[in-house]
């Protein structure tokens, strides 16, 4: 099961107290301070894990508390500075102030930290204090305190290309055709409850992930349905895959549906590179496809079937364009293997 939400509480250790001492040695009855500084207290972090998935550790285990820093001591010997505390989270992990909502991290990449609790300052000891007019202090700091504070975590999924469609519009049967993901598929709505990914190869050298989420209905962006579990999930997708069913009473009705809801959620959404199809064409009598299309109210869609495995080369590579294209456009597009060559 995908917990993609979790709530944490976070406590960075306190810094060990300074230490009030004076050397005391033989034939060297006042000898001056000589108090150690306490350890500074341990930090919690997040870090992205490219082997976790879930937030489900997070939401068993909801505090996590890290070590204290040691208590300086004579002869000048500092306290040992507290054991930082690693909490390892999935990618696509974005993290909230509890109280106020800020946004304080979103957290993408394997090995990137957020410092979710600073670890209290060590306190310094009374050899920090010596003067000429104030040689023997008696004083000395106490520790820092360490932070307190409750996190929001939510995960957004990262894919290539995200199905959005209705419910029962075929996502799940078309995931588990073109991928080795095997999503649960029933001939009701809602069989999709959670995402799933896939890693779909076109070859040795081109693969995409593809993500089958939850059915959009109307009103998902005010939380209908699996709305919001749903929308967030879209945001970090490439490209979107419209879905719309052959045998719907009206496609392009649910291909408007699909639109706006996304747009609500947010308007950015639509600039996102597309491509729509039309679903279950197995369905339909054998005719033309883009006649197909025209005479649904789609004639820009394509038409395939999951079942027969109509279409789906052409939409696979159709897709893997646009991927192409979205990373040329942010500059991480690979190079090609004749670049550089001599001719």
């Amino acid at each position: 099961m995908l917990i993609d939400q979790a709530r944490i509480h976070v406590f960075s250790g306190p810094g060990g107290e300074g230490c009030v001492s004076f050397r005391r040695e033989k034939f060297v009855p006042k000898g001056g301070p000589d108090g150690g500084d306490g350890g500074c207290g341990g930090s919690v972090f997040l870090e992205v894990n490219a082997h976790v998935r879930t937030l489900l550790d997070c939401r068993e285990q909801p505090r996590y508390r890290a070590a204290r820093g040691g208590h300086g001591s004579g002869n000048r010997r500092s306290g040992k500075d507290g054991r930082d505390l690693v909490v390892r989270v999935p990618p696509g992990t974005v993290v909230r102030d509890a109280e106020t909502g800020e946004v304080l991290a979103d957290l993408v990449h394997p090995g990137e930290q957020f410092a979710a609790g600073k670890g209290g300052r060590g306190g310094r000891g009374n050899a920090h204090f010596a003067t000429s007019t104030h040689q023997a202090p008696r004083h000395a700091e106490p520790g820092g305190p360490g932070e307190e504070r409750w996190l929001e975590l939510e995960l957004k999924l990262i894919a290539d290309v995200g199905f959005v469609g209705l419910p029962n519009a075929g996502k799940s049967t078309l995931l588990s055709r073109v991928s080795k993901a095997r999503p649960r598929i029933a001939p009701y709505p809602f069989t999709t409850l959670e995402p799933h990914l896939g890693i779909v190869a076109l070859d040795e050298e081109r693969q995409f992930v593809a993500a089958d989420l939850p059915g959009l209905i109307a009103g998902a962006h005010e939380g209908k349905g699996l709305g919001h579990q749903f929308l967030r999930h879209i945001e970090r997708t490439r490209v979107l895959l419209f879905m719309v069913e052959a045998g719907a009473e009206d496609p392009a009705h649910d291909l408007e549906v699909l639109e706006r809801e996304v747009s609500l959620h947010g308007p950015a959404l639509l600039e996102k590179p597309r491509c729509v199809v039309v679903t279950k064409g197995d369905l339909l009598p054998p005719e033309d496809h883009a006649a197909a299309c025209a005479r649904l109210g789609l004639p820009d869609a394509r038409l395939i079937s999951a079942q027969s495995g109509e279409g789906l080369a052409p939409l696979l590579e159709d897709l893997w364009g646009l991927i192409a294209r979205s990373l040329e456009a942010e500059g991480t597009a690979p190079a090609d293997e004749d670049e550089g060559e001599d001719e």
